[in-house]
């Protein structure tokens, strides 16, 4: 079987809206608060959760960093609720998702961030795993914590290999 290569795209809203939101104040309107010292960015996003099954929670995933080339083996879904990353750093890393067909992923899209956009996955939206490129990077979670499972896993039958040369992810704006 013959291996598809993948390079990552810069991720932006319009490129990344069938998949979920990316969540980021640039270009977003603001109030200012706090005696003028602060501005508040409302609304970037909304966490969905099947409430009969559970409730929104935030955790803390740390991430170890992949080498490049990387296969991707693995994508993963969540039936009950959407799932937000946002960085507790400033390193770009990677955002792997795939549209759905059939009740299967199908050939993935590979994005990356400027370090400081975080993403919201659509509820039951294919994805690959959490993928720092850099260094062990920790990112605020928030999505659904409750009974039963919210977890579905494919394995790929199909060699996918992204190619990237992460230096690309440090100069592009």
């Amino acid at each position: 079987m013959k291996s598809i290569s993948i390079s990552p795209v810069p991720l932006t809203q319009k490129k990344f809206f069938k998949f979920g939101d990316v969540i980021e104040i640039k270009d977003r309107k603001h109030s200012v608060i706090n005696n003028g010292m602060c501005k508040r960015y409302d609304n970037l996003s909304e966490v969905i959760v099947d409430s009969r099954l559970g409730k929104s929670g935030i955790s803390i995933f740390r991430g170890q960093p992949y080498d490049l080339p990387l296969e991707i083996q693995l994508l993963e879904r969540h039936p009950l609720g959407s799932q937000a990353f946002m960085p507790l750093h400033s390193k770009p890393f990677l955002v792997i998702v795939a549209e759905d067909t059939n009740g299967r992923p199908s050939i993935p899209k590979v994005f990356f961030t400027n370090g400081i956009q975080g993403i919201n996955i659509h509820k039951n939206t294919w994805h690959g795993v959490l993928t720092p490129l850099f260094t062990e990077c920790d990112f605020l979670v928030v999505d659904r914590i409750g009974p039963g499972s919210n977890l579905e896993e494919f394995r790929l039958t199909q060699k996918i290999i992204i190619q990237f040369n992460k230096k690309e992810a440090l100069i592009t704006p």
